[in-house]
Protein backbone atom coordinates (compact mmCIF):
# COMPACT_ATOMS: atom_id res chain seq x y z
CA UNK A 1 0.00 0.00 0.00
CA UNK A 2 1.18 3.52 -0.79
CA UNK A 3 1.76 5.26 2.53
CA UNK A 4 -0.35 8.36 1.94
CA UNK A 5 -3.03 9.43 4.45
CA UNK A 6 -3.94 7.73 7.74
CA UNK A 7 -6.56 8.76 10.30
CA UNK A 8 -6.33 7.59 13.91
CA UNK A 9 -8.87 8.20 16.65
CA UNK A 10 -7.92 8.43 20.31
CA UNK A 11 -4.31 9.60 19.98
CA UNK A 12 -3.73 11.44 23.27
CA UNK A 13 -1.83 8.49 24.75
CA UNK A 14 -1.42 4.74 24.74
CA UNK A 15 -2.01 2.66 21.64
CA UNK A 16 -3.34 5.47 19.44
CA UNK A 17 -0.39 7.74 20.18
CA UNK A 18 2.18 4.98 19.67
CA UNK A 19 0.52 3.91 16.41
CA UNK A 20 0.81 7.46 15.09
CA UNK A 21 4.53 7.38 15.93
CA UNK A 22 4.97 4.03 14.20
CA UNK A 23 3.22 5.19 11.03
CA UNK A 24 5.35 8.33 10.89
CA UNK A 25 8.48 6.19 11.13
CA UNK A 26 7.20 4.11 8.20
CA UNK A 27 6.98 7.19 5.99
CA UNK A 28 3.27 8.03 5.89
CA UNK A 29 2.76 11.41 4.19
CA UNK A 30 -0.04 12.64 6.48
CA UNK A 31 -1.38 11.27 9.76
CA UNK A 32 -4.62 12.84 10.96
CA UNK A 33 -4.73 12.66 14.76
CA UNK A 34 -8.10 13.16 16.40
CA UNK A 35 -9.28 14.01 19.90
CA UNK A 36 -12.55 15.04 21.54
CA UNK A 37 -11.47 18.69 21.36
CA UNK A 38 -9.45 20.51 18.71
CA UNK A 39 -7.19 21.96 21.40
CA UNK A 40 -6.21 18.48 22.61
CA UNK A 41 -5.72 17.30 19.03
CA UNK A 42 -3.42 20.25 18.34
CA UNK A 43 -1.42 19.54 21.50
CA UNK A 44 -1.09 15.88 20.53
CA UNK A 45 0.01 16.73 16.98
CA UNK A 46 2.65 19.11 18.31
CA UNK A 47 3.90 16.55 20.83
CA UNK A 48 4.11 13.84 18.16
CA UNK A 49 6.03 16.15 15.82
CA UNK A 50 8.46 17.04 18.60
CA UNK A 51 8.99 13.41 19.63
CA UNK A 52 9.38 11.94 16.13
CA UNK A 53 10.96 15.03 14.52
CA UNK A 54 8.63 14.40 11.59
CA UNK A 55 6.02 17.00 10.60
CA UNK A 56 3.23 14.89 9.15
CA UNK A 57 0.57 15.21 11.88
CA UNK A 58 -2.72 17.02 11.23
CA UNK A 59 -5.01 17.71 14.21
CA UNK A 60 -8.76 17.21 13.89
CA UNK A 61 -11.60 17.26 16.41
CA UNK A 62 -13.62 14.03 16.64
CA UNK A 63 -15.79 12.78 19.47
CA UNK A 64 -17.05 9.35 18.45
CA UNK A 65 -19.63 9.39 21.25
CA UNK A 66 -21.44 12.39 19.71
CA UNK A 67 -23.13 12.11 16.29
CA UNK A 68 -22.93 15.89 15.80
CA UNK A 69 -19.16 15.79 16.26
CA UNK A 70 -18.78 12.86 13.85
CA UNK A 71 -20.79 14.73 11.22
CA UNK A 72 -18.72 17.87 11.74
CA UNK A 73 -15.55 15.82 11.22
CA UNK A 74 -17.00 14.31 8.06
CA UNK A 75 -17.85 17.80 6.77
CA UNK A 76 -14.26 18.91 7.35
CA UNK A 77 -12.84 15.84 5.60
CA UNK A 78 -15.19 16.40 2.67
CA UNK A 79 -13.91 19.99 2.39
CA UNK A 80 -10.35 18.70 2.21
CA UNK A 81 -11.34 16.16 -0.43
CA UNK A 82 -8.42 13.76 0.05
CA UNK A 83 -9.13 10.05 0.44
CA UNK A 84 -7.93 8.05 3.45
CA UNK A 85 -5.78 4.96 2.95
CA UNK A 86 -5.64 3.68 6.54
CA UNK A 87 -8.27 4.21 9.22
CA UNK A 88 -7.56 3.09 12.78
CA UNK A 89 -10.48 3.39 15.19
CA UNK A 90 -9.34 3.31 18.77
CA UNK A 91 -11.82 4.72 21.27
CA UNK A 92 -12.22 2.71 24.46
CA UNK A 93 -14.58 3.43 27.32
CA UNK A 94 -14.76 1.03 30.24
CA UNK A 95 -18.38 0.94 31.45
CA UNK A 96 -19.22 3.40 34.19
CA UNK A 97 -23.01 2.92 34.04
CA UNK A 98 -23.50 6.13 32.09
CA UNK A 99 -26.07 6.26 29.30
CA UNK A 100 -24.99 8.31 26.31
CA UNK A 101 -27.14 10.59 24.15
CA UNK A 102 -28.11 7.78 21.76
CA UNK A 103 -29.49 5.77 24.69
CA UNK A 104 -26.64 3.27 24.74
CA UNK A 105 -24.30 2.28 27.55
CA UNK A 106 -20.98 4.20 27.61
CA UNK A 107 -18.80 1.26 26.54
CA UNK A 108 -21.00 0.65 23.48
CA UNK A 109 -21.17 4.30 22.31
CA UNK A 110 -17.92 4.42 20.26
CA UNK A 111 -19.21 1.71 17.92
CA UNK A 112 -22.02 4.00 16.79
CA UNK A 113 -19.40 6.63 16.00
CA UNK A 114 -17.32 4.10 14.05
CA UNK A 115 -20.41 3.18 12.05
CA UNK A 116 -21.43 6.76 11.31
CA UNK A 117 -17.88 7.77 10.35
CA UNK A 118 -17.28 4.87 7.96
CA UNK A 119 -20.72 5.24 6.37
CA UNK A 120 -20.06 8.94 5.81
CA UNK A 121 -16.61 8.33 4.35
CA UNK A 122 -18.00 5.73 1.96
CA UNK A 123 -20.87 7.97 0.85
CA UNK A 124 -18.38 10.78 0.16
CA UNK A 125 -15.91 8.48 -1.62
CA UNK A 126 -13.25 9.44 0.92
CA UNK A 127 -11.89 5.93 1.47
CA UNK A 128 -9.24 4.84 -1.01
CA UNK A 129 -10.38 1.88 -3.18
CA UNK A 130 -7.74 -0.21 -1.37
CA UNK A 131 -8.29 1.28 2.09
CA UNK A 132 -7.62 -0.72 5.23
CA UNK A 133 -9.67 -0.25 8.40
CA UNK A 134 -8.46 -1.56 11.75
CA UNK A 135 -10.68 -1.55 14.85
CA UNK A 136 -9.23 -1.83 18.35
CA UNK A 137 -10.72 -4.86 20.06
CA UNK A 138 -9.85 -6.80 23.19
CA UNK A 139 -7.94 -10.00 23.80
CA UNK A 140 -10.43 -10.89 26.51
CA UNK A 141 -13.19 -11.55 23.95
CA UNK A 142 -11.53 -14.95 23.41
CA UNK A 143 -13.06 -15.86 26.82
CA UNK A 144 -11.32 -17.83 29.58
CA UNK A 145 -10.03 -14.55 31.05
CA UNK A 146 -10.50 -14.02 34.82
CA UNK A 147 -13.46 -11.75 35.79
CA UNK A 148 -14.56 -11.31 32.15
CA UNK A 149 -17.51 -13.06 30.52
CA UNK A 150 -20.32 -12.33 28.08
CA UNK A 151 -23.93 -13.30 27.58
CA UNK A 152 -24.81 -16.23 25.32
CA UNK A 153 -26.76 -14.34 22.65
CA UNK A 154 -28.49 -17.48 21.36
CA UNK A 155 -29.94 -18.10 24.82
CA UNK A 156 -30.87 -14.42 25.16
CA UNK A 157 -32.70 -14.52 21.82
CA UNK A 158 -34.65 -17.63 22.77
CA UNK A 159 -35.55 -16.42 26.23
CA UNK A 160 -36.46 -12.79 25.61
CA UNK A 161 -36.58 -11.84 21.92
CA UNK A 162 -38.54 -14.44 19.96
CA UNK A 163 -35.57 -15.33 17.76
CA UNK A 164 -34.90 -11.68 16.81
CA UNK A 165 -31.09 -11.53 16.87
CA UNK A 166 -30.85 -7.80 16.16
CA UNK A 167 -33.23 -7.02 19.04
CA UNK A 168 -31.05 -9.08 21.38
CA UNK A 169 -27.88 -7.25 20.32
CA UNK A 170 -29.67 -3.92 20.64
CA UNK A 171 -30.54 -4.87 24.22
CA UNK A 172 -26.83 -5.41 24.85
CA UNK A 173 -26.04 -2.04 23.29
CA UNK A 174 -28.54 -0.35 25.56
CA UNK A 175 -27.84 -2.57 28.60
CA UNK A 176 -31.57 -3.07 29.11
CA UNK A 177 -33.06 -4.91 32.12
CA UNK A 178 -33.20 -8.13 30.11
CA UNK A 179 -29.40 -8.40 30.38
CA UNK A 180 -27.26 -8.28 33.50
CA UNK A 181 -25.60 -4.96 34.28
CA UNK A 182 -22.04 -6.02 35.07
CA UNK A 183 -19.19 -3.68 34.17
CA UNK A 184 -16.70 -6.35 33.10
CA UNK A 185 -19.34 -8.18 31.07
CA UNK A 186 -20.53 -5.01 29.34
CA UNK A 187 -17.00 -4.03 28.32
CA UNK A 188 -16.18 -7.41 26.78
CA UNK A 189 -19.56 -7.58 25.07
CA UNK A 190 -18.92 -4.17 23.53
CA UNK A 191 -15.69 -5.52 22.05
CA UNK A 192 -17.30 -8.76 20.90
CA UNK A 193 -20.10 -6.83 19.18
CA UNK A 194 -17.42 -4.79 17.40
CA UNK A 195 -15.93 -7.98 15.93
CA UNK A 196 -19.39 -9.04 14.70
CA UNK A 197 -20.11 -5.61 13.25
CA UNK A 198 -16.70 -5.49 11.54
CA UNK A 199 -17.33 -8.88 9.90
CA UNK A 200 -20.70 -7.66 8.63
CA UNK A 201 -19.06 -4.45 7.38
CA UNK A 202 -16.48 -6.50 5.48
CA UNK A 203 -19.27 -8.10 3.44
CA UNK A 204 -20.54 -4.65 2.49
CA UNK A 205 -17.28 -2.94 1.58
CA UNK A 206 -16.16 -2.53 -2.05
CA UNK A 207 -14.00 -5.44 -3.17
CA UNK A 208 -10.60 -3.76 -2.76
CA UNK A 209 -11.15 -2.60 0.84
CA UNK A 210 -10.70 -4.63 4.01
CA UNK A 211 -11.56 -4.29 7.70
CA UNK A 212 -10.07 -6.10 10.70
CA UNK A 213 -10.46 -6.07 14.46
CA UNK A 214 -7.44 -6.72 16.68
CA UNK A 215 -6.76 -7.29 20.36
CA UNK A 216 -5.33 -4.36 22.26
CA UNK A 217 -3.20 -3.57 25.31
CA UNK A 218 -4.47 -3.42 28.88
CA UNK A 219 -1.91 -0.76 29.84
CA UNK A 220 -3.77 2.28 28.48
CA UNK A 221 -5.89 5.11 29.85
CA UNK A 222 -9.05 3.17 29.08
CA UNK A 223 -9.12 2.28 32.78
CA UNK A 224 -9.69 5.89 33.78
CA UNK A 225 -13.44 5.20 33.78
CA UNK A 226 -13.28 1.66 35.09
CA UNK A 227 -15.03 0.43 38.20
CA UNK A 228 -12.89 0.37 41.38
CA UNK A 229 -12.72 -3.45 41.19
CA UNK A 230 -11.25 -3.33 37.68
CA UNK A 231 -9.04 -0.28 38.19
CA UNK A 232 -7.55 -1.08 41.59
CA UNK A 233 -7.79 -4.87 41.79
CA UNK A 234 -7.85 -6.73 38.46
CA UNK A 235 -5.67 -4.46 36.28
CA UNK A 236 -2.84 -4.04 38.85
CA UNK A 237 -2.77 -7.79 39.42
CA UNK A 238 -2.60 -8.90 35.77
CA UNK A 239 -0.53 -6.05 34.29
CA UNK A 240 2.85 -7.23 35.65
CA UNK A 241 2.32 -10.76 34.32
CA UNK A 242 4.30 -10.99 31.04
CA UNK A 243 1.74 -13.17 29.28
CA UNK A 244 -1.21 -10.99 30.29
CA UNK A 245 -0.25 -7.58 28.99
CA UNK A 246 0.80 -5.85 25.79
CA UNK A 247 2.34 -2.42 26.32
CA UNK A 248 1.31 0.66 24.30
CA UNK A 249 4.78 0.61 22.75
CA UNK A 250 4.50 -2.89 21.27
CA UNK A 251 0.74 -3.19 20.64
CA UNK A 252 0.76 -0.61 17.80
CA UNK A 253 2.81 -2.99 15.70
CA UNK A 254 -0.31 -5.13 15.46
CA UNK A 255 -2.35 -2.26 14.05
CA UNK A 256 0.35 -1.13 11.65
CA UNK A 257 0.39 -4.68 10.27
CA UNK A 258 -3.28 -4.23 9.43
CA UNK A 259 -2.38 -1.63 6.79
CA UNK A 260 -0.64 -4.41 4.86
CA UNK A 261 -3.10 -7.29 5.28
CA UNK A 262 -4.78 -8.59 2.15
CA UNK A 263 -8.49 -8.64 1.41
CA UNK A 264 -8.52 -12.39 2.03
CA UNK A 265 -8.05 -11.58 5.73
CA UNK A 266 -10.92 -9.09 5.87
CA UNK A 267 -13.53 -9.68 8.59
CA UNK A 268 -11.08 -11.52 10.84
CA UNK A 269 -10.35 -10.83 14.50
CA UNK A 270 -6.61 -10.92 15.17
CA UNK A 271 -4.99 -11.52 18.56
CA UNK A 272 -2.08 -13.36 20.07
CA UNK A 273 -2.19 -17.12 20.53
CA UNK A 274 -4.56 -18.63 23.08
CA UNK A 275 -3.17 -18.48 26.60
CA UNK A 276 -1.07 -15.36 26.09
CA UNK A 277 -1.65 -11.65 25.61
CA UNK A 278 1.65 -11.05 23.84
CA UNK A 279 3.51 -12.32 20.82
CA UNK A 280 2.68 -12.58 17.10
CA UNK A 281 -0.96 -12.13 16.15
CA UNK A 282 -3.08 -14.63 14.29
CA UNK A 283 -6.67 -14.89 13.12
CA UNK A 284 -8.90 -16.19 15.90
CA UNK A 285 -10.94 -19.32 15.19
CA UNK A 286 -13.16 -19.22 18.28
CA UNK A 287 -16.79 -19.90 17.43
CA UNK A 288 -18.07 -16.71 19.07
CA UNK A 289 -16.36 -14.63 16.36
CA UNK A 290 -17.77 -16.50 13.36
CA UNK A 291 -21.54 -16.73 13.80
CA UNK A 292 -23.15 -14.98 10.76
CA UNK A 293 -26.43 -14.57 12.66
CA UNK A 294 -24.69 -12.60 15.41
CA UNK A 295 -22.73 -10.60 12.85
CA UNK A 296 -25.80 -9.58 10.88
CA UNK A 297 -27.76 -9.05 14.10
CA UNK A 298 -25.05 -6.67 15.31
CA UNK A 299 -25.07 -4.80 12.02
CA UNK A 300 -28.84 -4.33 12.04
CA UNK A 301 -28.85 -3.35 15.72
CA UNK A 302 -26.26 -0.62 15.06
CA UNK A 303 -28.25 0.59 12.05
CA UNK A 304 -31.43 0.67 14.16
CA UNK A 305 -29.85 2.57 17.04
CA UNK A 306 -27.78 5.01 14.97
CA UNK A 307 -30.30 5.58 12.16
CA UNK A 308 -27.42 5.26 9.69
CA UNK A 309 -26.88 2.64 7.01
CA UNK A 310 -23.96 2.62 4.62
CA UNK A 311 -25.61 4.66 1.92
CA UNK A 312 -28.83 5.80 3.60
CA UNK A 313 -29.29 8.08 6.57
CA UNK A 314 -32.68 8.11 8.33
CA UNK A 315 -34.14 10.75 10.64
Amino acid sequence: MEHSIALISGTTSGVGYATACALAAEGWQEIIVTERSLEHAQQTAAQLAAETRIKVFTPLELDLDKPVSVQSTLDELIKRGRSIDFLMLNADMVPDKRVMAAGVEAAQAPLLGYHQLIAGLLRANLLDPNARIVIAGSEATRAHVPTFSFVDVADLVTEHFRNDRSAAVEALLRSTPSVKDEASRAYIESKLIITWWAAALARRLPSGMAVFAAGTATDTKVVRNASPALKYLFIPIVSPIPSMNQTPETAPLWYVQGAEFGTEDSAQFFASAQGTFTGPIEAMRHLQFHDPANQEGAWQAVVNVSGVDLFTEHP
